[in-house]
């Protein structure tokens, strides 16, 4: 059995950490249940070949530090910088999105690091670092859990934005913020008990890359969390035609269907990055409800939960 069907049949969380209200469903997976449209394997290692050939060119055509930037993508989001914390603007489907994607990052770090998931700070001692914070709407709730975090975003005006509302609270006023990168902090060293990085690696220039820089991030027996939107044609009628054009939930043109990754070409590019993925979980919103919910339908928005070998 391959790494990717090891994951896809693994059992969802559990049911004494997430409460029943964040399910629509739980149940086992298996292969075929991934989206028809998702490439076979051989095309998703074509991808992968072809974003570390992209990687590799640009390290050899540079001395300076590799990054995996993508100057018109900051560009997309300093623009509307200033709406982070507006809870009707640019950014509310990661307002909606924001207590189911806690419930699996709280529920997966409890049981990676044996914390207690009914404790009110189980973060206490973990040192964590949101890469691609934003404003800070991943962060705080973060510090809040206990957590000791990081912040980081290479547009100065999210990181400006986050310290001015993390000031607000005493509880999130510790956050360390920078306008920094992945690639930088590897650099001087930094390590963490947690990496994440949700709703990124979509904006970044060379995803293999990108990932490298995470698991450099992690120190051993760590563990890494990413979410993401899956390529495929549910994912371009959903997330691009109907929360750019249709609900105008987002401004036109923040999601390039291109950029988006498969869970197996994301699971793939982790693994290269000695990141093996553990769990994976789908995001479905439900319209009557206005909430999202856990769902093993990764067929457009998933998050995956790996370790550092």
């Amino acid at each position: 059995m391959n790494q990717m069907q090891r994951i896809l049949s693994a059992r969802r969380l559990s049911h004494s950490i997430i409460p029943q209200s964040c399910f629509l469903h739980r149940r086992w997976f298996a292969t075929s249940e991934t989206d028809a449209s998702s490439p076979p394997l051989s095309s998703a290692h074509q991808k992968i070949q072809t974003l570390e050939d992209k990687a590799s060119n640009k390290s050899r055509s540079t001395a300076l530090t590799t990054s995996s930037l993508n100057e018109q993508e900051l560009a997309k989001f300093s623009a509307i910088a200033d709406t982070w914390w507006h809870s009707e603007g640019p950014f509310k489907p990661l307002h909606l999105m924001n207590p189911t994607r806690l419930a699996f990052i709280r529920s997966t770090l409890c049981r990676h690091f044996s914390k207690d998931p009914s404790s009110a700070r189980p973060f206490e001692g973990l040192r964590l670092i949101d890469v691609g914070c934003g404003g800070g709407l991943l962060s705080e709730p973060l510090a809040r859990l206990g957590a000791t975090v990081t912040g980081i975003d290479a547009v100065d005006k999210n990181v400006k934005i986050a310290r001015l509302h993390a000031d607000m609270d005493p509880m999130t006023s510790k956050i360390e913020y920078q306008c920094t990168t992945a690639e930088k902090l590897v650099d001087e060293g930094r390590t963490f008990d947690a990496v994440l990085a949700l709703e990124v690696i979509e904006h970044v220039a060379n995803p293999a890359e990108f990932c490298n820089s995470l698991s450099a991030l992690t120190i051993p027996n760590g563990a890494t969390i990413l979410s993401t939107i899956n390529r495929s044609m549910r994912a371009y009628a959903s997330a691009i035609v109907a929360a750019e054009y249709i609900l105008q939930w987002l401004p036109k043109g923040t999601h390039e269907w291109s950029s988006f990754l498969t869970p197996e070409e994301l699971t793939m590019i982790l693994q290269r990055a000695s990141i093996d993925v553990k769990e994976m979980a789908g995001f479905v919103y439900n319209p009557i409800t206005g909430r999202w919910l856990l769902s093993d339908d990764i067929s457009v928005n998933f998050i995956a939960y790996g370790t550092k070998k």
